[in-house]
């Protein structure tokens, strides 16, 4: 049986380990710095839900409904003109359309694609115009103007973002030009909040296009979105097909697409 001289001794060994046992502080400090972030992680998330809350809350007014069927009548500044449909031209004639950037009227037989597409490049005008006839949202700017991070945000728009597509478009009379069948709404800037409004009120409003339900995919063999056909400066000359479907090499109604 173990003396109480030894058992005393044994404490405080015990004591002494106890008292020298070094404070944890890396251990310490990795906790905090997760807690740390963490904290900043949910703070963060709970901001950009409280901004999503208040676009969406912002938006709402511009959200198609069987009352409000065009709420695009309530932007200021935005163009409605009525166009017919599936008019269709051939890949080498040009329309001298009425409008810049057009907004409706004759087009290509083959839509460019729209499912997001954003094109490097200014994109043959017949083709785009297609796409609005599918419910497309179409955003134009002017190279020369646009840049940076105010063409960033317009990117971010479109990137991910069926039935929309952005290009650069020579010439434009503004920053930003906004196109969707029989619509369309110029602005100076890329952060101006009438940009979504648009987006938001047209954008597969089936009230507002002809072809509802029409695809913006596309077989890359009829349109390659990184080969599209090219945008053409020149003015369209006299064989071109006019507004009233007159003019060109058989022009006039071709059946829907």
């Amino acid at each position: 049986m173990p003396s109480g001289k030894n058992s005393k001794s044994a404490r405080n060994v015990r004591s002494v380990m106890k008292a020298t046992r070094p404070t944890p502080w890396p251990t310490i400090a990795a906790v905090v710095a997760i807690v740390i972030f963490a904290g900043a992680v949910f703070g963060f998330l709970y901001m950009r839900f409280d901004e999503g809350r208040d676009q969406r809350e912002a938006l709402a007014p511009y959200t198609p409904t069987a009352e409000n069927q065009d709420p695009s009548r309530q932007i200021p500044g935005v163009t409605i003109k009525d166009y017919e449909g599936s008019r269709h031209v051939a890949p080498d004639q040009r329309v001298a359309y009425d409008r810049s950037p057009p907004f409706g009227g004759p087009h290509d037989a083959i839509w460019a694609a729209c499912d997001g597409a954003v094109y490097e490049q200014p994109v043959r005008t017949e083709n785009m115009v297609h796409s609005l006839e599918h419910g497309a949202v179409w955003i134009t700017y002017n190279p020369q103007q646009v840049s940076g991070e105010a063409l960033a945000s317009l990117r971010e728009r479109v990137e991910g973002q069926s039935y929309t597509m952005l290009s650069p478009y020579p010439g434009l009379d503004s920053p930003v030009s906004l196109q969707s069948w029989g619509h369309q709404l110029k602005v100076d800037s890329a952060s101006d909040p009438r940009i979504d409004q648009f987006i938001t009120a047209l954008r597969l409003n089936q009230y507002t296009y002809p072809e509802v339900g029409a695809t913006c995919e596309i077989p890359v063999e009829n349109f390659d979105p990184a080969d599209p056909p090219p945008f053409n400066p020149a003015p369209p000359g006299p064989g071109a097909v006019g507004m009233d479907y007159s003019g060109g090499r058989g022009a006039g109604p071709m059946g829907g697409g």
